[in-house]
């Protein structure tokens, strides 16, 4: 067959679910043909469907060396890339000289959003100003680039681009959502009236639903009117768990699996020679608790650098086991871990992300999941600092409850399988402690915002780093943050987030009757 012929049957079996035959009529093109990169990337693809994550990796990254001067390509093949943890090779495409060339606007809103993914909001926000420029333009797109204006500290532009957005688009509840929490809500200006009108044109139990009781009840609160935002928040937050229902005892089976693997001897730390170069902090711990506030002030050091949430570690985690996925774990990547190489998934870690560094001796990995991952951390950089933010557990599980996370965190949907989700995860953080003392330092939220000075030298001390006092305020780190905390954390630390569920104590009784014990 000739190259055209074994690239249409390549496509016929993939549509027809025969990826071992779409698979060997794709190795056959790319003999004839090594610089087909759409070819190369569909068996990338199929090998990823195929449950082979290294094989889809290694052909993605093959892509890279011969990418054409074809800007859509060239957006696929970075997607990809950073999907499967490929980031230094997500990153290498993203430097394509096409990228400066092309007049694609939809490949530049496409390529954007890669950088937005690799964390590096201020090159986001240049092709998303170009694509703008050249005439693309609808509702998702005016929401995505408010939030880069959000993320960059361009607060009053990202309020007027989300105005534009609900112009074009009515129904987005996201964007009225990020307007009513960039601010405090007044009496004489307020959105509920505005909100009420796009609810009775909002498509029932969507997402964009859940977010418009989200803004209201974040309205309301602003206003005093507890009962009313209460009643809000639980009709988003029902919406929601509808939608994203969470299995809180396949969780506990996962988190007990992780637990019974790593005994004191696996998480023992690699054997391999240390690694030169900029070395990873980790701050980790429940989603809300602090751990965005912890990093503003760990990144004003003049050695480290905070590029903020890396999925990289557990991306490692599932190269290094072979088991590609979405999923934080699963019962494929349980299975492997026992056969797991430290001193590999070390390797592999570093050199997807010493780059953040930016020419300092330390970078910041938070990522507060990574709770669940802490053994596998130390196993594989057995050098590297862990902090670990803890928050008062009803504080910290409220304030879960009135984030909206989207299709993440699942379990934050509701106060029951919030309870559950809070056990798992405290007795995870026990069993941490119990095989490797002295690894984690707990760096409590409530200390952290009344003692500053005193919390912030132990956490230095923990880093191996000298105190400096640019370390008690997060007001002069000047590098975006894009996670919910992105308005709050450019003040001055405040103390105004502590006991803040307590407006709504009778009905969170519930809540805090199962968590009593950990009071």
């Amino acid at each position: 067959m000739n190259s055209q012929r074994l690239w249409q049957r390549a496509q016929l079996h993939v549509a027809e679910g025969r990826l071992d035959a779409a698979e060997g009529n794709l190795r056959a093109l790319l003999e004839r043909e090594p610089r087909d990169v759409a070819a190369r990337m569909l068996l990338s693809s199929v090998c990823l469907g195929r449950g082979r994550l290294r094989d889809g990796c290694a052909e993605a990254v093959a892509a890279v060396a011969v990418l054409p001067d074809d800007a859509e390509l060239i957006a696929t093949t970075a997607m990809c890339l950073f999907r499967v943890g490929e980031t230094t090779a997500a990153r290498q495409c993203m430097l394509h000289a096409e990228i400066g060339r092309t007049q694609n606007a939809a490949a530049l809103a496409r390529l954007a959003h890669v950088w937005q993914l690799l964390g590096e909001h201020g090159q986001a926000l240049v092709l998303m100003d170009r694509a703008l420029a050249l005439g693309f333009d609808n509702p998702e797109f005016r929401y995505f680039r408010a939030l880069q204006l959000q993320f960059n500290g361009r607060l009053d532009e990202a309020a007027r681009e989300i105005a534009t957005c609900l112009r074009q688009g009515p129904t987005h509840g996201r964007a009225t959502l990020t307007l009513a929490r960039l601010r405090r809500q007044s009496a004489d200006r307020n959105p509920l009236a505005d909100i009420a009108q796009r609810l009775a044109e909002v498509e029932r139990g969507s997402e964009d639903h859940a977010a418009f009781e989200f803004a209201r009840y974040k309205s309301l609160e602003d206003l005093g009117r507890f009962d009313d935002a209460w009643t809000a928040l639980a009709s988003g937050n029902a919406i929601m768990a509808a939608r994203n229902p969470h299995d809180s005892q396949l969780e506990a089976g996962q988190f007990e699996a992780m637990a019974r693997i790593c005994t004191a001897s696996f998480v023992g730390g690699s054997t391999s020679p240390s690694r030169q170069g900029p070395q990873p902090i980790f701050i980790l711990g429940l989603p809300r608790s602090g751990t965005t506030l912890l990093e503003r002030l760990l990144g004003r050091h003049p050695q480290v650098a905070s590029p903020g949430e890396l999925p990289d570690f557990p991306r490692q985690v599932r190269w290094c086991t072979d088991a590609h996925g979405a999923a934080l774990l699963d019962s494929r990547v349980l299975e492997r871990l026992n056969d797991i190489d430290g001193a590999e998934l070390g390797r592999r870690y570093l050199d997807q992300t010493q780059w953040h560094a930016l020419g300092r001796s330390f970078y910041i990995d938070k990522l507060p999941t990574n709770f669940v991952l802490a053994g596998l951390i130390h196993k594989a950089l057995p050098r590297a600092p862990i902090l670990h933010m803890v928050r008062s557990p009803v504080d910290v599980c409220f304030s879960n409850y009135r984030a909206l996370f989207g299709d993440a965190h699942n379990y934050s949907y509701s106060l029951d399988a919030l309870a559950h989700h809070y056990r798992h995860y405290r007795k995870l953080m026990a069993h941490w402690a119990t095989v490797m003392p002295g690894v984690i330092l707990d760096v409590d939220y409530a200390a952290l915002v009344t003692d500053t000075e005193g919390v912030m030298r132990r956490v230095l001390a923990h880093c191996g780093l000298p105190f400096d006092a640019l370390c008690l305020d997060p007001v002069g780190n000047e590098t975006p943050v894009s996670t919910l905390s992105a308005a709050q954390v450019r003040e001055s630390v405040n103390q105004r987030g502590l006991g803040a569920w307590r407006h709504y104590a009778g009905q969170l009784a519930p809540l805090r009757e199962a968590l009593a014990d950990f009071a």
